[in-house]
């Protein structure tokens, strides 16, 4: 049964003529009445019977009259739907982020792509870096952003800057006032931490391991919001990607460069290489793409 056999079946049905059906559908009666054949030997049997002065329904034909209008209307209403979701007046996309990303530059790019797409929705898993990984390979989201990730994972890294970690400490600390500080003068103070797995944890961890530092951690939390507070109230001391400046200075906490060693890594916008995007997810990769990261101002 195809829906042009459905269109042909209903017009008749609906008329009750063969030469009002073709006229509302545009199509000569021969080739009409060949739809109806092809659809009534695909059937089984009649769904009209004709005379030379009448047309009706069968009660096989009558039986199936409103499943044909159902169908059609779905039909219709799906067509409808994906043109509206190709022209991008309808659609939603997911997207999974790093923390720091999340909340601190993910919002203005958001804000863009919403002027451009006002109609087209978007859910934001705002997940640790694996979760991200984890999310994507699965199908949950199309698109992601964090971390490089493994060679091994197939997912398709698009890099969008390089984040670089700076200190975070409290606005009464003697280190405040420093214009740049070195991993030995920030490790001499209690550390608070992201808690394992986090990306952040292990970038941290590994990197001062190869310069011979030790990470002496004394307090960890799940979320960088909660990290930063602590840092505010004196706990401690932390180091962040320089995208959370913002957020840090927002929770009272003064950030400052650090090096010696300089830790930092490529963030990028990831896909799964097996799997074509949505025209909504290729809008708004290309609104990442588009939109450069100021670490500097972040």
């Amino acid at each position: 049964m195809t829906v042009k056999q459905i269109r042909a079946f209903l017009a008749v049905a609906q008329t009750l003529s063969f030469a009002q059906a073709c006229e509302r559908l545009h199509l000569s009666q021969p080739a009409l009445s060949l739809s109806i054949k092809a659809l009534e030997e695909s059937l089984g049997g009649a769904l009209f019977s004709r005379t030379t002065r009448s047309v009706q329904l069968t009660p096989e034909g009558e039986a199936l009259l409103p499943l044909a209008r159902r169908l059609l209307a779905d039909w219709d209403n799906a067509q409808d739907e994906l043109r509206q979701r190709f022209s991008l007046d309808l659609g939603r996309v997911t997207i999974a982020a790093i923390p720091s990303f999340a909340g601190n530059t993910l919002p203005d790019i958001l804000k863009k792509f919403r002027v451009r797409y006002p109609n087209i929705g978007v859910t934001i898993q705002d997940v640790i870096n694996e979760e991200v990984f984890d999310l994507l390979q699965i199908g949950k989201v199309e698109l992601g952003i964090a971390f490089e990730p493994p060679a091994a994972s197939r997912l398709q890294f698009t890099p969008l800057y390089r984040d670089r970690f700076v200190a975070v400490v409290p606005q009464d600390s003697p280190l405040a006032g420093a214009s740049e500080l070195v991993w030995d003068q920030l490790l001499c103070h209690p550390f608070i931490a992201l808690q394992r797995p986090s990306a952040v944890r292990y970038t941290l961890e590994e990197a001062l391991a190869a310069s011979g530092h030790a990470l002496p951690v004394e307090f960890e939390s799940h979320h960088l919001a909660t990290v930063g507070r602590m840092v505010a109230r004196g706990l401690g001391v932390s180091a962040v990607p320089t995208l959370c400046i913002r957020q840090m200075n927002e929770l009272g906490a003064v950030c400052i460069p650090l090096r010696a060693p300089v830790i930092e890594r490529p963030v990028g916008v990831l896909q799964r290489s097996d799997h074509e995007l949505s025209v909504a997810g290729q809008a708004l990769l290309d609104t990442l793409l588009s939109s450069p990261v100021d670490i500097a101002s972040a």
